[in-house]
């Protein structure tokens, strides 16, 4: 395994490392969940300024906008998908949605929670070759899984967790130091 890639493998386990602690108020760390309903008309918008205002005041201006729009699609596919587990689901209760960001020094963590245990099909590959792409028309894109695709390509890392009663957690990474934005080849 050549320098690069052993350094690329270090960083992920890093990064894998600071996403599975329980934080700790004493790290040097910024931490906030907020919990939104999915029948409040402007669920997404909240859940979208909610994220630049946090990021501006932990002082990561240079995410704002990737963030905000990983924030949307993934509050919007909630809104829009999720059912809740029979265990989770109150009559005449509204779905919950729990925005959590969990930022160290060289990383930003997103997870976004519903109560649909059902797994995000999480795009693979490219549906087509980026040589066809420019000259397709968009009637011939996917109809699903567009919300996870730029999930996908603004974040270093996307991938999900099954929650403990029910429900999951889709989570993404951002690297704010620089270096380990680039992947091995």
């Amino acid at each position: 395994m050549d320098a690069r890639k052993t350094e690329h493998l270090e960083n992920e386990l890093d990064a894998f490392a600071h996403w599975y602690v329980t934080p700790d108020p004493s790290y040097a760390g910024h931490f906030l969940t907020l919990t939104l309903f999915a029948e409040f008309p402007d669920t997404v918008r909240v859940a979208r300024n909610m994220t630049a205002a946090f990021l501006r005041g932990a002082g990561v201006d240079d995410v704002v906008d990737d963030a905000r729009l990983v924030v949307s699609e993934l509050v919007g596919n909630v809104v829009n998908h999720a059912v809740p587990d029979r265990c989770l689901a109150l009559p005449s209760s509204a779905r919950r949605v729990d925005v959590t960001f969990k930022m160290w020094p060289k990383w930003l963590f997103i997870g976004v929670a519903d109560e649909d245990s059902t797994p995000p099909v999480l795009p693979v590959g490219e549906a087509f070759s980026p040589g066809l792409m420019g000259e397709l028309s968009e009637a011939v894109l996917p109809d699903t899984g567009r919300g996870l695709l730029i999930v996908q390509r603004l974040a270093v890392a996307v991938w999900w967790t099954p929650g403990d009663q029910g429900g999951k957690t889709v989570w993404c990474r951002f690297d704010l130091d620089g270096e380990t934005t680039d992947r091995p080849d």
